[in-house]
C-alpha cells in the first residue's frame, strides 16, 4: 500500500519549526510495515493545500494529514478537505459537547472560535482525540483515504498508535507483526559500521530482515525491519540477528531501542547504590544536563560544577570528595589556539575517580566548536557507561585524532 505523509503549517514549511512529527510518524510507519512513498509539507495557503490533497489522492492509496486543525484562521485542513471531497462543512454536536465540557471541567468557558474545531467534513469518519481540543477525521480524497491528525506532538502520536496505524492496517491487509529494532552506538562512523555487520545472511535479498543506518552524531543508530507471522515468530527470526549484532558492534553500543545512554548510566547507577558528581569545562553543562533532569537523578545526581577555564577544572577525585558522592566525572576541554576557525581541533580529558582510584582518557577532536562540545559530552558519558559496565574506558573511537 502506497502511503503518502503530508504536514501542513507556515512554521514547518519556512524552517521555524523542526518538523519532528514527520519523523516520527514515518518511523512509527515503518515499524508496522507500511514505509511511507511520499512525505509533503504545505503552508498554511488555500490554494496550495487543495492542490496536494488533490495530488496525493491520485497517487497514493492512504494519507496521514498532519496539522491544521486547530482555532484559528490560518487552520484550514477541514475547510480544504471538504472542499476536495466535495462536501460541505457540518457541526459534530458530539465532539462540540466534548469540547464545551473539556473547557467546564478546567473552570473555563470556551472561545467561540473553538466551534471551527467542530466544523467536519460532511460523512466523514470521526477519529477521537482524548486529549486535546482537535479531533481527527478521515475521509476520500481521489483514491486515497485521508487521515487527519492534529499538529500537537502528544495529541498525534496517541491518535496515531491508537487509531490511525489500526485503520492502516486493516486498509492495507497486513497481517502477522512487525518489528523494528535499534541499536544505538557511538564510536563507530556509519561506513564502518556497515564493514563490521557485513556478510549476515539476514541482511541478504530474501533474508528476511532489512538492514539500514541513520547517523545524528556523535551517535549512530543501527535498524533492523523484520515482519513475522506472530511475536514468537517474529522474535524466532531477530534473535540471532540481535545476538550477531551485539557481538560485532560490542562496546560500542550504548543503548537499545528506546533506551538512552543517560538512562543506561542513571540505571547502573542505582543498580550499585552510587551517587555522582560531575564537573565540565567548554561544555557549558550539556553534560549534567544530560543526567540531572531524568526521573530518579534527585536522589543520584549530587553536584554538578561548571567552568570556563580549563586550568580551573576539578580533578574528579577532588569532587567527588568534596560532593560526597560515590562516583565523580570530570571533563575537561583545552582548545587548540584559532578556535575560531571551523576546523579547529580540542584536546578531551575524561577523569572517573571512585572508591577504588581513578581513571582517564584524552583524545583529540578536530572539528567546529559545536562538534567538540557535543563530541565532548558523548565522550564523558560514554566512558563513564563503560566504567561503570566494566568496559574498557580508553578503546578508540571513529572520531578521535592523533
Amino acid at each position: 500500500m502506497r502511503v503518502e505523509i503530508l504536514c501542513t503549517g507556515d512554521e514547518i514549511l519556512t524552517g521555524k519549526t523542526v518538523n519532528t512529527n514527520y519523523s516520527h510518524m514515518a518511523r512509527r510507519l515503518v515499524e508496522v510495515g507500511l514505509e511511507p512513498y511520499w512525505g509533503t509539507t504545505v503552508g498554511d495557503d488555500r490554494e496550495s493545500l487543495l492542490l496536494a490533497f488533490r495530488q496525493a489522492g491520485a497517487r497514493a492509496d492512504a494519507v496521514i494529514v498532519n496539522g491544521g486543525l486547530g482555532p484559528t484562521v490560518d487552520d484550514l485542513s477541514q475547510e480544504v478537505a471538504a472542499e476536495a471531497a466535495g462536501v460541505g462543512l457540518v457541526l459534530s454536536e458530539y465532539w462540540m459537547t466534548r469540547m464545551t465540557e473539556s473547557y467546564a471541567r478546567r473552570g473555563r468557558v470556551m472561545p467561540p472560535n473553538n466551534k471551527k474545531q467542530a466544523m467536519l467534513p460532511a460523512d466523514c469518519e470521526f477519529i477521537d482525540n482524548p486529549i486535546g481540543t482537535a479531533c481527527g477525521f478521515a475521509v476520500t480524497i481521489g483514491k486515497a483515504r485521508f487521515y487527519f491528525t492534529p499538529g500537537v506532538p502528544r495529541e498525534m502520536r496517541r491518535m496515531l498508535d491508537e487509531q490511525v496505524i489500526p485503520r492502516l492496517l486493516k486498509q492495507s491487509g497486513i497481517t502477522g507483526v512487525t518489528k523494528l529494532k535499534r541499536f544505538h552506538s557511538f564510536g563507530v562512523g556509519e561506513s564502518r559500521a556497515d564493514e563490521m555487520l557485513s556478510g549476515i545472511e539476514a541482511f541478504k535479498e530474501g533474508g528476511g530482515v532489512k538492514l539500514g543506518f541513520q547517523a545524528h552524531y556523535p551517535q549512530l543508530e543501527t535498524k533492523l525491519a523484520a515482519h513475522g507471522n506472530d511475536e514468537a515468530d517474529l522474535a524466532a527470526r531477530l534473535a540471532p540477528v540481535e545476538a550477531e549484532i551485539r557481538k560485532r558492534l560490542g562496546n560500542f553500543i550504548i543503548a537499545e531501542d528506546d533506551q538512552t545512554i543517560e538512562g543506561v548510566i542513571l540505571g547502573k547507577l542505582r543498580e550499585g547504590g552510587h551517587t555522582l558528581a560531575v564537573a565540565e569545562t567548554f561544555t557549558g553543562g550539556h553534560l549534567a544536563a544530560r543526567i540531572a533532569p531524568l526521573v530518579g537523578a534527585e536522589t543520584i545526581f549530587k553536584r554538578g560544577i561548571i567552568v570556563r577555564d580549563p586550568a580551573a577544572t576539578v580533578s574528579a577525585e577532588t569532587l567527588r570528595q568534596e560532593s560526597g558522592a560515590s562516583i565523580a566525572l570530570s571533563v575537561a576541554v583545552q582548545l587548540d589556539e584559532g578556535a575560531d576557525r571551523p576546523d579547529f581541533g580540542a584536546t578531551i580529558t575524561v577523569g572517573i575517580a571512585d572508591a577504588k582510584g581513578s581513571v582517564s582518557r584524552q583524545a583529540r577532536l578536530i572539528g567546529g566548536r559545536d562538534w567538540v562540545r557535543v563530541g565532548a559530552v558523548e565522550l564523558g558519558l560514554d566512558c563513564l557507561r563503560r566504567h561503570l559496565l566494566g568496559l574498557p574506558v580508553d578503546e578508540r573511537i571513529d572520531f578521535e585524532r592523533r
